[in-house]
């Protein structure tokens, strides 16, 4: 877990997605870490084919979300065995608890998920496939920072084709059809991949748990040849780095593969696949900090972030983005 810290004032945390705040989705601030030289630079994310190379390829989660907030319990991932993972809200529970759900249904708590606190491994009495039952009674999981109500539309990205994560892969959200081509006309290459988010809300030293995820074969021989010819292999979001890096065989190529991950990416591990990061701005102490450390440095890091904390950058799915190169 990082130990990187800092005050997020709660003035930059976005409040609404990026097209009701300006003029699109990609209409958000871009900063920009160069790994070389340690370099900050203020951009805007419309910029991003002006930081990228001929040859490089950007890597993406075409993960969709699902509507997964139901009342006072967050559905977060399917399990095998049709057992599933879920958040109880604001309420004190115990194993053998069921709770109520909408249309009737309801989730027996069978277990705490591993070591946590929060998550608990759940039968659920649903007469459909899951993703059927949520799209139909299910919400847009939102935290505190989020007052208004905004439609699934509004938590999905460009590259969304397979559903089941129970948050956005938001990385991506700023995307347009116009960005991807540009970026192809520039010679920048577009591979994808799969891995469906969990919920989010961590507590204090809860280490990221596992979750699904598929590297396609495709994919993996893109990135083989890529890295083979010199260019850079750029992951859109965490997701993608946690994907990519779990897929590795024993000489560190990647390969096609697909199941379940726990890896955490720490400094101390270090990356041996992506060459740069695009994601959003994370919370402090986050555990995906250590990532953005071992990526970029812990220098660069502080220095990016302090420039972002100064200039008034907004954090969180709606917010702005920091491209590591």
């Amino acid at each position: 877990m990082s130990a990187f810290d800092f005050e997020l004032r709660p003035e930059l945390e976005a409040h609404e997605p990026a097209e009701l705040r300006g003029s699109g989705r990609d209409d958000v601030r871009m900063i920009v870490s160069d790994r070389a030289s340690g370099r900050v630079t203020d951009a805007h994310f419309r910029e991003l084919p002006e930081f990228l190379r001929d040859g490089d390829l950007l890597v993406v989660n075409t993960s969709a979300t699902l509507p997964a907030a139901l009342g006072n319990v967050h559905w977060s991932a399917a399990l095998p065995g049709g057992l599933h993972v879920v958040e109880p809200r604001n309420i004190v529970v115990h194993a053998g608890d069921v709770l109520p759900l909408p249309g009737g249904a309801h989730a027996t708590l069978l277990a705490p998920y591993r070591d946590s606190q929060r998550l608990w491994i759940a039968s659920l009495d649903i007469e459909v496939p899951i993703a059927d039952y949520l799209r139909k009674w299910g919400s847009p999981i939102r935290y505190k920072y989020v007052e208004q109500r905004f439609p699934i539309s509004a938590y999905q990205n460009v590259f969304a084709r397979v559903e089941g994560s129970a948050e956005m892969p938001s990385a991506g959200r700023a995307f347009t059809r116009r960005m991807l081509a540009c970026l192809r006309t520039r010679g920048v290459g577009i591979a994808r991949l799969v891995l469906h988010t969990g919920v989010a809300s961590l507590e204090a030293h809860e280490h990221p748990y596992e979750e699904w995820y598929e590297v396609p074969h495709r994919t993996a021989q893109r990135v083989r040849e890529t890295k083979a010819r010199g260019g850079r292999v750029i992951a859109v979001g965490t997701t993608v780095v946690r994907a990519l890096e779990t897929s590795v065989d024993a000489n560190g190529d990647v390969v096609g593969s697909r199941g379940w991950t726990d890896l955490v990416i720490t400094p101390e591990r270090g990356v041996h696949v992506v060459d740069g990061l695009l994601t959003g701005l994370h919370e402090p102490r986050a555990s995906h900090l250590a990532m953005l450390e071992a990526i970029a440095g812990r220098e660069t890091l502080e220095k990016a972030y302090a420039v972002a904390l100064d200039r008034d950058y907004l954090w969180h799915e709606f917010g702005d983005v920091h491209l590591m190169v």
